[in-house]
């Protein structure tokens, strides 16, 4: 089970930190990731971030904006969203793939509920 917290209503360019928790054991060759999906849009990848190595993916409308980060003592998954735009509103859900990295939702395994972020201009 995953449980996201951490959504809300902010204007542009401020900052908001999700968080991801896992009532299940992590092992090293999952892969943990944020993906999105806005009204009327398909969900999509926005980050991940390799369980074992901590190697961190992005998608491009993200760079230098938005970091993920684990830890592996409290079992959880934060992505740090800095210089938000109003594009970045969204339903933001945490996800799990058990079998490694992909930026395909329909690859993972569980999903969270999901939270809402929402940018206003």
């Amino acid at each position: 089970q995953l449980v996201e917290s951490g959504g809300g209503l902010v204007q542009a360019g401020d900052s908001l930190r999700l968080s991801c928790a896992a009532s299940e054991r992590t092992y090293s060759s999952h892969f943990m990731a944020w993906f999105r999906q806005g009204v009327g849009k398909e969900r999509e990848f926005v980050a991940g971030i390799r369980w074992g190595t901590g190697k961190t993916y992005y998608t491009d409308s993200v760079k230098g904006r938005f970091a993920i980060s684990r830890s592996t003592a409290k079992n959880t998954v934060d992505l740090q969203m800095d210089s938000l735009r109003p594009e970045d509103t969204a339903v933001y859900y945490c996800a799990l793939n058990l079998h490694g990295m992909d930026t395909t939702a329909r690859e993972y395994d569980f999903w969270g509920q999901g939270t809402q972020v929402t940018v206003s201009s």
